[in-house]
């Protein structure tokens, strides 16, 4: 099995973002804002959330933040290869299509694993503080959303012709789902009509397994929130697959 395509085009995104430094400084500024201004502004607000201050709660949350920006936005990879027609060539190659989707799904999860990765440097600053045991998981979780998301990229990007088309649906797709996931207020307490589009929201699962390895506060349980996710990666690996099966 020669799997040299799938490295050729990982290697080829994942080089081009390092060509752009700018592109890792402003995904890092986001984060930084996010979490040390708006959670320094919220945290009068909630004063003890299971033992941890506001900033604490939210720092796994701001993690889901970067991998669900980061892994839906590389989908506009597929639009610009198509608009200067590389993505014609990989199409019309003696490879499988399953090859060029792991390849699209696993440069966009290692530019979001990168820079989650990242952020996660950032918890002894804010007093969360983790074992290595705890970090890998955190960084398998990570792999898991970011590779679902990318995913979940390839098919709107596989459906859109602009970077502007692409770049409105992929706002409003990530709003809904990082502000419905827990990421930044706890489940416990909201109108139902809310927590029940919450658990129906796979970044909530996520979310929920990052906080569980860095904080050990769970909303749902181990096993529920692994098959909840590990469902969607499924579903949207094969939803990517045939979204570029039809490409030409």
């Amino acid at each position: 099995m020669n799997l040299t395509p799938i490295f050729i085009i990982w290697y080829r995104d994942v080089l081009r973002f390092f060509r752009e430094k700018s592109q890792l400084l402003t995904a890092l500024f986001r984060p930084a804002l996010w979490l040390f201004a708006f959670g320094m502004g919220l945290r009068p607000s909630f004063k003890n959330i299971h033992g941890f201050n506001y900033i604490q709660f939210v720092f796994p949350g701001v993690i889901a933040m970067t991998l669900i920006f980061t892994s839906i936005g590389s989908g506009i990879s597929i639009i610009w290869d198509r608009e200067f027609g590389f993505l014609k060539e990989i199409m019309v190659a003696p490879i499988p299509r399953t090859w060029i989707v792991l390849g699209k799904s696993l440069s966009g999860s290692t530019l979001a694993m990168i820079q989650g990765g990242c952020v996660l440097l950032f918890a002894p600053l804010v007093g969360v503080h983790i074992s290595f045991s705890e970090v890998l998981i955190c960084l398998l979780v990570m792999f898991l959303v970011s590779m679902s998301l990318t995913g979940l990229g390839i098919i709107l990007a596989a459906r859109m012709t602009s970077f502007e088309g692409f770049g409105a649906i992929m706002n409003f797709i990530i709003m809904p789902l990082y502000f419905l996931s827990g990421a930044i207020f706890p489940l416990h307490g909201i109108p139902f009509w809310l927590y029940l589009i919450s658990i129906l929201n796979p970044l909530t699962y996520g979310v929920d397994l990052l906080r569980g390895a860095m904080l050990h506060i769970h909303q749902f349980s181990y096993l529920l929130s692994s098959l909840f996710l590990l469902s969607f990666f499924i579903v949207m690996l094969t939803g990517a697959l045939f979204s570029l099966k039809y490409e030409t």
